[in-house]
């Protein structure tokens, strides 16, 4: 950029320098932590030159990484999907080592495991995440004992959870097993714990989840705990998504 450039909106320009998402780098601004050319800026329609402002962010000056970085990481059980946590409990972050922060791109729950990226990218973390662009995810979800017909349309037509209905989504049988089904669970929204709670709703107890895709993005074989970096196509890819061929937040 240059000092010609048109502002850019505080809180883009923090997740962009991969202080934390566009949402979280609202918080942190409202919370005063932030300064502007040595003033605390808690306004969120605040706006910066970058080429021109000093931004700070507890008494640290933030700058633009000069390139940025794209991770896959299979998240394990019993792990948090924040890049930190007043429990102590593990983080996402504590399995990639790498001298850049990242931030994970949306969550996925303490109990479930699978796919998740982390960046320092704060424009394609708000469009992954963001909900009017409908990044699919899938999963793979053991359900104790059996699943009806029934069960399986009422789920994939959408049942009420917080007082309105869940989307359309896709709830297949794929293997069935002496003690339990496995399901492939498609989502287009992201609500907390969803598939969780939704199954709950018909009777059902998913005893493991595990998020195989984002959008285009594959877990493949990635093993619990490993990270590998995106493939350029692959970050493309993502910032491409359309309904069908993406993921969004929640689990």
């Amino acid at each position: 950029m240059n000092s010609a450039t048109t502002r850019e909106r505080l809180q883009k320009y923090l997740a962009r320098c991969g202080v934390a998402s566009r949402r979280a780098s609202e918080r942190i601004i409202v919370d005063g932590r932030v300064r502007v050319n040595g003033s605390i800026a808690r306004e969120l329609g605040t706006t910066v030159n970058p080429d021109l402002d000093r931004v700070e962010v507890d008494g640290q000056p933030i700058m633009p990484p000069a390139t940025l970085t794209y991770v896959a990481l299979h998240k394990p059980l019993g792990v948090v999907s924040t890049a930190s946590d007043p429990q102590g409990r593990p983080t996402v972050l504590d399995y990639v080592n790498l001298p850049t922060r990242l931030y994970p791109v949306g969550r996925l729950d303490y109990d479930s495991e699978g796919l998740i990226v982390l960046t320092d990218d704060g424009d394609l973390a708000m469009h992954v995440t963001h909900p009017r662009h409908i990044v699919e995810k899938e999963y793979r979800a053991f359900v104790r004992g059996d699943v009806s017909d029934a069960e399986l349309r009422q789920l994939a037509r959408g049942v009420d959870l917080d007082g309105s209905l869940t989307a359309p989504a896709t709830f297949e049988r794929l293997d069935l097993l002496p003690d339990g089904v496995w399901l492939r669970v498609v989502l287009r929204e992201g609500r907390n714990r969803q598939i969780r709670r939704m199954a709950e709703t018909v009777g059902l107890d998913v005893q493991r989840l595990v998020r195989v895709r984002i959008g285009s993005l594959h877990l493949g074989p990635l093993l619990p705990g490993t990270w590998r970096p995106l493939r350029a196509s692959e970050v493309d890819a993502l910032r491409g998504n359309t309904s069908g061929k993406a993921g969004s937040p929640g689990d």
